[in-house]
């Protein structure tokens, strides 16, 4: 027999665990509306009255809401976490004011009825504080009133003030130290993101943080006057208006008044020491206890002059000795403890964000126990690839206002070079020298030296690309990278220049234009074991295969390093990473010399060089080695294999430099910028040559002519 079909799954109780989590799940999707109506409430309660039962609600409700702000303050890791607090500040102050309101409207109009008139909630207060004597009752209001309004609201108002002021003085400074370490490749794009969102978000809190403390300053005024007039007025209307006796209207208002006023001042006191709490640990992170009692007894010294202090109190005549006396043994006793146990004391230096502080060095770089600090001068064997050393005048380009910033330019210079050359150059090093002159910068390679100049950071370089005068008011100066004479003028001419079709440059980036002729000039250099073993790394899993069965059982790391360098030495890009291993792994099957693996993959790149050398009428202009110098190359090379050399005699390489030499310089005055083509064989040999006196001289082989390339050959050598 077939089961019976299973009944639907009967709804879960509204009054079970799972029908109230099904209703707060409901609920919580619309919190925006309720959130909306409770606003709407609050504004609703400045213009309808209460009744006395619903008026006790609301000022339970207050109170929780201040001891939940309270809580919130206490633990928070750092001021941010909280970022809501002006908002919530401004909702709890006008729910409080609406709820005074709603009280006065109650003392005033049904006070002659008896102290239960406002509330049970009120009359509770004020009788309990009083304990049946007006003067004390209005001393210790009185009392609570300054202590939030002259110590607390002023005292956090003032914080917040100046604390808006630091930080938003403080934001470029941050903000170029942001810069600089994304530039030095400290950080990550991401990251360097995420901080200046931080450095946003906290700028924006403290500068609300300023508005909203004159809320809890408002607060507090409107408290006491709120108070002054109950008071007042009510006994008038008693007296005057429902026939009660000054007596009968004195003690039943100053119940009402004062009863109204701490069930106010004390959710506003709360509310106040919050704020105070929140703007006083701008400085540090870590919730309160971390912050003030993880520093306040983690030195052993101070709780051990402490504990003494104490001690010699609860000797003094007068002095009751159990209390004195007993804080001294506690403090004593924690002093003894930290002083036996120096790693708990340690632990218990932590940092803003909960972590344990590092010990500091002791003299000669000695750590706290002792011991030589190994690791510190470890860091000194480290070596910056690139570093750009500024005078202290050219600080401010880091931070540019009148255009692109130096940080941002050499990002995108770095990104220039991976896509023109094939690999990230290493990140550049921005460092302030005060040894050089203020306008100086210098630009290192492995700390080395390979370039500095002068720049005027507060004003423009100007060039004339047709070479001639520049007719500007100015200071003649030499353009730094090139060498080519110039001259820097004022902002105010720069339109004047741009129209006389002159180049204007803005100093971040004459700097930036010389450090790209310095990587350009050191590219082989840059590219490190490292760099190479993560760019064969980065292959796609298809060429990983490949790259297997080549390395290391052909060539090693090194030798596709050493190719690599050879080509970037020249200007050829490896970004076509797959084709440069497969042409190293067809070359390296026969041969083991790198000069002819090299040679094999230039030829498998034909057409990417080709392509770079096509000039913009869209042919390669050729200038070609006559069959006699070939021959006189050939016959010079000597040696086999790796040890193949040119022995040419030095008045033979004269004569082709000065060929060479004038050939190419008059072609250059006709606005030609052509290549010399050889063959395979004696390519490398040629290029050895030429790079010592034209190293921006480009030297092809027949064989990196791409077959579809347009080519013009413009003379013969």
């Amino acid at each position: 027999m077939a089961d019976a079909a299973a009944p639907p799954p009967a709804a879960a109780s509204p009054f079970s665990s799972e029908g109230l989590l099904v209703y707060f799940n409901r609920w919580g999707r619309r919190a925006d509306i309720f959130f909306a109506i409770g606003v709407m409430c609050i504004l609703t309660v400045l213009i309808l009255p209460l009744p006395p039962f619903l008026l006790d609600l609301a000022l339970a409700i207050s109170l929780t809401l201040s001891v939940m702000v309270l809580m919130t303050c206490l633990f928070v890791e750092k001021p941010l976490q909280f970022s809501a607090f002006p908002t919530v500040l401004l909702i709890v102050t006008m729910l409080r004011l609406a709820l005074n309101i709603a009280s006065v409207r109650l003392i005033l109009g049904h006070g002659h009825e008896g102290t239960g008139a406002a509330g049970h909630l009120i009359q509770a207060f004020g009788g309990f504080v009083m304990g049946g004597n007006l003067v004390i009752g209005a001393i210790v209001f009185g009392i609570l009133t300054i202590i939030n309004f002259v110590v607390i609201t002023k005292g956090s108002g003032r914080i917040a003030e100046v604390s808006a002021r630091f930080s938003l003085d403080a934001m470029p400074g941050k903000q170029m130290a942001i810069d600089a370490d994304l530039s030095a490749g400290l950080i990550t794009e991401d990251q360097a993101k995420e901080r200046r969102k931080e450095l946003e978000d906290e700028s924006n809190f403290f500068g609300s943080m300023d508005g909203a403390s004159k809320f809890v300053r408002g607060d507090a005024i409107a408290g006491i006057l709120i108070t002054f007039i109950n008071f007042i007025a009510g006994i008038l209307i008693g007296v005057v208006q429902n026939g009660l006796t000054f007596q009968q209207a004195l003690n039943t208002y100053t119940i009402l008044t004062i009863g109204d006023g701490l069930v106010s001042q004390i959710p506003a006191l709360i509310v106040s020491t919050a704020a105070g709490i929140l703007v006083t640990k701008s400085g540090v992170q870590g919730s309160a206890e971390k912050a003030v009692i993880g520093q306040l007894v983690r030195n052993p010294s101070s709780l051990g002059i402490t504990s003494g202090f104490l001690g010699l109190l609860s000797l003094l005549p007068g002095i009751p000795i159990i209390p004195f006396a007993g804080l001294a043994g506690l403090t004593g006793y924690l002093c003894w403890y930290m002083m036996q146990n120096p790693n708990a004391a340690q632990q218990n230096k932590k940092d803003a964000s909960g972590k344990p502080l590092k010990q500091l060095e002791g003299p000669a770089g000695a750590t706290a126990d002792g011991k030589p600090a190994e690791e510190q001068a470890s860091d000194f064997l480290q070596i910056d690839a690139l570093r750009l050393e500024l005078g202290y005048g050219l600080l401010p380009l880091i931070n540019y206002q009148k255009g692109h910033r130096l940080t941002e330019q050499i990002k995108a210079l770095r990104r220039q070079m991976a896509r023109e050359l094939g690999f990230v150059i290493p990140s550049v090093r921005i460092q302030d020298n005060m040894q050089l002159p203020p306008n100086t910068y210098v630009v290192k390679v492995k700390e080395i030296e390979a370039a500095r100049g002068d720049i005027k950071p507060e004003m423009l370089l100007v060039m004339n690309p047709a070479g001639g005068k520049i007719n500007l008011a100015g200071e003649e100066t030499t353009e730094p990278t090139f060498g080519l004479p110039a001259l820097w003028i004022t902002e105010n001419l720069r339109e004047e220049a741009l129209f006389r079709n002159y180049t204007v440059v803005d100093p971040p980036t004459v700097i930036t234009t010389h450090l790209t002729e310095v990587v350009k000039d050191n590219m082989s250099e840059l590219l490190s074991y490292a760099e190479t073993q993560k760019l064969l790394d980065d292959l796609g899993k298809t060429q990983q295969k490949l790259v297997a069965e080549t390395i290391p059982g052909q060539i090693s790391v090194g030798g596709v390093q050493r190719v690599l360098q050879t080509l970037l030495r020249e200007m050829v890009s490896i970004r076509d990473l797959s084709t440069i291993v497969e042409a190293i792994a067809e070359a390296s099957r026969s041969t083991t010399n790198f000069i002819i693996i090299t040679e094999h993959v230039r030829g498998r790149l034909a057409r990417q060089i080709s392509h770079a050398n096509i000039n913009e009428n869209g042919y390669i202009p050729i200038i070609a080695l006559s069959p006699a110098w070939e021959q006189l190359f050939i016959e010079a090379i000597t040696g086999n294999g790796d040890d193949r050399v040119l022995s040419m005699a030095p008045s033979r390489i004269q004569d082709f430099i000065n060929s060479v030499r004038q050939i190419f310089d008059k072609f250059a005055t006709q606005g030609e910028l052509p290549v010399l083509l050889t063959s395979p064989s004696i390519r490398p040999y040629v290029r050895s040559i030429i790079e010592r006196f034209r190293p921006s001289t480009v030297v092809l082989s027949q064989n990196e002519i791409f077959a579809k390339s347009r080519i013009k050959t413009l003379g013969q050598i």
